[in-house]
This record gives structure tokens, sequence and C-alpha cells, in this order.
């Protein structure tokens, strides 16, 4: 995991995205590829005159250019390999065009009304189109210690075995991994089964199986777990393809999306 892609855009999430993305830089001692997304102007075609998309289109361009400016000065003093990429715009394309180089994408997990909407639950709708990794970070989160401990939810499907295989690389790094049973599965994705294709790569978590009292919901579950740990981020599938699965993780996806203040780093 050398290739880390982070969006960049002048919203309430930006910072936070890029703290994250260099403390990945640094601990993993790769690179950082900077995806610049000017947004194109989406408006109702009779609420709007073409001069005033066109100023809008202008001021979008202003404030990019202004943002770029800022954060490129700043890189320069972060001592990392970077590179950058504008691109004109939508979000969601604009990944998917750049992704085939990148190990692991940092986003926002979850923006407000205030915040333009294209960019508005952007990680929700690109984990599931894309076959990296996304880090979904919060945008009070201040940076993120790969060497602290990491709390992996575990639930035996196979977006749940996908993101274990993703997050080999920063599990090396940790400094204690607990795995937690959220479904007891058996068979091939059987807890003991993870726990044992984790130690073949030289990392050894403790196993808990988690209990969920009544009334709890499982996200609520895993971040209190999470807290109680001290975990600097949790790792989790998401969006199973089965009705079953769909079901009973994906609303555990979203939720954690919208609810969780720590970095959660999810595969598909």
């Amino acid at each position: 995991m050398k290739n880390v892609l982070v969006l960049v855009h002048d919203d309430e999430g930006q910072e936070a995205r890029l703290q994250v993305a260099f403390d990945m830089v640094r601990a993993l001692d790769g690179h950082l590829v900077c995806l610049d997304v000017e947004l194109l102007p989406m408006v109702a075609a009779d609420a709007y005159s073409g001069m005033e998309v066109a100023q809008l289109a202008c001021a979008e361009h202003d404030k990019s250019a202004a943002n770029r400016a800022r954060i490129t000065q700043n890189l320069s003093r972060e001592g990392i390999a970077w590179d950058w990429h504008r691109v004109i715009g939508m979000p969601d394309t604009a990944i998917e065009n750049a992704i085939g180089q990148a190990d692991v994408l940092v986003l926002s997990s979850h923006l407000d009304k205030g915040d333009t909407v294209e960019l508005r639950q952007l990680a929700n709708r690109i984990v599931s189109r894309i076959r990296r990794p996304v880090l979904a970070v919060p945008k009070t989160c201040k940076g993120l210690d790969l060497h602290g401990t990491v709390l992996v939810a575990w639930d035996g499907s196979r977006e749940a075995d996908q993101a274990l295989h993703d997050a080999v690389p920063l599990l090396g790094l940790a400094g204690d991994v607990i795995l937690i049973d959220i479904d007891e599965p058996k068979g091939p994705f059987a807890l003991e089964s993870a726990a044992t294709y984790l130690s073949r790569h030289g990392i050894h978590p403790s196993v808990e199986v988690m209990q969920v009292e009544s009334g709890q919901t499982i996200y609520s579950a895993i971040l209190k777990r999470a807290h109680a740990a001290r975990a600097a981020y949790v790792v989790m599938g998401a969006y199973g393809h089965s009705p079953t699965i769909e079901t009973f993780f994906g609303g555990v996806t979203r939720s954690m999306l919208a609810n969780s203040d720590l970095p959660v780093l999810l595969s598909h």
C-alpha cells in the first residue's frame, strides 16, 4: 500500500482528509496523489441565465485555484512525495478514472447540508463502485495513528473478508489489532479463519465475540467497543450483494459513515 489518493476540494472535510493522508504516506513510506476536483455548477436550466451560470463557474474556478495554491505551498513543507491531478467535472467520475493507480482512497465520511451536494454521501456512493479500500474520515479528525489500536469488525461476509485482506499493510503497523465477531459465522469465513489469516502475515489479533445489548444498534456497539479500546480507526466490509447481507450490514455501513467520529476503512 504505497499510493494514497486523496480528494482535494475546499470543503469542511478537506483538512481532515489531508492530515490523515499525510500520516498514511509517512507511515507507509508512500506517495500522495492529490485529486483536485473543480466542480461544474449544477443548476436548473430555467433557474439561472447563461451569464449567471458562467459567473458560478468562474467563482468555483477562482476558489479552486486559491485552494490549490494554498495546499501546494503546504505540501512543499511536509517532506513527503506527492503529485497533483486537476480535473474539472464530477467527483464520482474523477475518482473512478483516477483510482487505477491508487492503493487506497481517502474521502470524508460525511459532509453536512452546508457543503456542495455532489460531495455529500460521496464515500457511501463510491465504495461499491471501485475495487480499492476507502478510508472514510470524519471532518473533525486531526490525523491518524497508524501505530495505535485497530478494531476489525467481522461478520463473515465476503466484503469483510476483502476488507481484512486490503487492511493487512496497515494492520501490520498497528500496535494492537482487535478482531470482533458480530454474527458468529462458521465455515470458511469463520472468525478463527480470519485470525489465522492475519497470523500468517505476522499480525496476531485478540479475538472477541461482540455482545449487542437489547435496543442497541450494531454500529453503535462497534463504536462503543472501538472507543473503549481507544482505537485509531475501524476496519469493516461494506454493502453485501445478497438481500440479507445488504439489509444487515449495509445499514451498518451507512450508519457508520453518518455517525462515526473515527476513521473507517471500508472495502466492497
